[in-house]
């Protein structure tokens, strides 16, 4: 495949290098001093981007306007997602947007989900998160938090909702986020009672997994029409 790289930060380092041992070719590599041209973006059999919340709209909207197929992993700006994956739709363009591209957090999200389940029916466990990231993210909690927080709200529904912060309230569910170097990512679900605790725990060793799992979207969104998620390329 041909491949526009929109965002060249260390995601974006790491994806080319996956991307070019697979046999990829990277026709475009765009910082954020670059400007995208409906030109430029037409060489790319699909686009990959990893850019920051300000410019993540406007990068997809330039991959439609290019007939591009893009997958997105920038985070922190979920509230825009469903005029997206409208105009996706509307202009019958290809769009997979995930908090996450490891195919460990995907795993994750679907132990999560029946963790959630089970417990739901069980309000002597309190549950709260923890996400632990480097110091250059810049969004808190994480995209990845996020999604397993919402998860984790749809069953467990003695929790309405969550902060950011420890909290006493006991209908909030805390997450908790940690700023430390040079962790990739690590989050915790904690179920806590006064006999025992229940703990599942992803750790990220690396950048490598969420990279691999974008090129490996990539490969998957190309020549498709329509808003997929990760759980349809993994096929759960």
């Amino acid at each position: 495949m041909k491949i526009a790289l929109i965002g060249y930060g260390k995601m974006g380092k790491a994806i080319d290098a996956i991307a070019t041992a697979k046999g990829h070719e990277i026709v475009i590599r765009a910082t954020s001093k670059d400007i995208l041209t409906k030109e430029a973006l037409s060489q790319a059999d699909v686009a990959i981007e990893f850019t920051v919340p300000e410019t993540a709209y406007e990068n997809v909207l330039k991959c439609f306007e290019a007939n591009v197929p893009v997958v997105s992993g920038t985070t922190g700006w979920l509230d825009k997602l469903p005029e997206i994956n409208a105009r996706c739709i509307e202009k019958k363009q290809a769009f997979l947007h995930a908090t996450n591209f490891s195919v460990g957090v995907n795993i994750f999200f679907e132990l999560n989900k029946k963790l959630a389940a089970l417990m739901a029916n069980q309000p002597q466990y309190n549950v709260w998160m923890e996400e632990i990231h480097h110091t250059q993210k810049k969004d808190a909690p994480s995209g990845t938090a996020i999604s397993l927080a919402e998860q984790l709200l749809a069953s467990v529904t003695r929790k309405t909702g969550w902060v950011n912060e420890e909290t006493s309230q006991p209908e909030q569910l805390s997450i908790i986020s940690k700023r430390i170097d040079p962790a990739p990512g690590t989050h915790i679900i904690n179920y806590t009672s006064p006999i025992d605790d229940i703990t599942i725990t992803h750790t990220a060793h690396s950048r490598e997994g969420f990279a691999a799992g974008a090129v490996v979207a990539a490969e998957w969104l190309k020549g498709k029409t329509g808003v997929f998620t990760m759980s349809e390329v993994l096929g759960f």
